[in-house]
């Protein structure tokens, strides 16, 4: 056999020597398609690795076993939603408009993120156990919580916001129908048709979710132009 020969097996461990960080990322990018597809007891660590540029060996190197590669998934879902939320600089708007973005960049940032939604629906079937390993996951769901209460704030000492706006319970109506629209995408159209998922009926939705939420906060808030 010609020693010199550059097989599979040599130009992966090159890689792993060369730039672990993308193995990695290589790697947590088929893990998430691959745990969003088949759950956590699905997703088959063997797949996984054979659709990645390394081997199961690596991933165990990397992650520890399944549970920690589907943990670092979570983490990175998580990150990458959190991450799309916070490019949104709502500091030097008034605070109904900063709502209002706030609200609108929620809704486009879920209809964005179909794996995130469901790896969500995955771990609430698993009663949210291997989010609360996770000492990432919370830090990254707080920077949502305090944007939304300094806009509260300044909502509040305008006299524009009711005195009841809380952050955490408008984050929670926010994050209820944008989840809802991506999570039971399927259903929702088996039933009824899919006509509200164009992208027209999807921009009406937006609005209306909006003047949901603006007209529950805002003192005096008319949503006149529903159509």
């Amino acid at each position: 056999m010609d020693g010199g020969t550059e097989g599979p097996v040599n130009k992966r461990k090159t890689s792993w020597k060369k730039d672990p960080q993308a193995v990695k990322e290589n790697i947590l990018a088929i893990a998430t398609e691959e745990f969003a597809a088949h759950g956590l007891s699905g997703a088959n660590i063997n797949e996984i690795a054979r659709k990645t540029s390394t081997s199961k060996r690596m991933i165990y190197y990397y992650f520890g076993d399944k549970e920690g590669l589907y943990c670092a998934v979570l983490e990175g879902v998580y990150g990458s939603l959190r991450s799309s939320e916070d490019l949104l600089d709502v500091a030097g708007l008034e605070p109904v408009e900063a709502l209002r973005r706030l609200v609108e960049a929620t809704f486009d940032a879920h209809a964005n993120a179909p794996h995130f939604i469901r790896l969500v629906m995955i771990e609430n079937i698993h009663n949210g156990d291997y989010l609360r390993k996770s000492d990432i996951v919370p830090k990254l769901n707080r920077s949502i919580i305090d944007k939304l209460e300094e806009v509260c704030l300044r909502g509040k000492a305008q006299g524009v916001f009711r005195d009841g706006a809380d952050a955490l319970e408008l984050h929670w109506l926010v994050s209820s129908f944008s989840f809802y629209n991506v999570s039971n995408k399927a259903t929702f159209s088996a039933s009824f048709g899919t006509s509200i998922y164009s992208q027209d009926h999807q921009l009406i939705l937006k609005k209306k979710a909006t003047d949901m939420v603006l007209s529950a906060v805002v003192v005096g808030h008319d949503p006149s132009a529903w159509n």
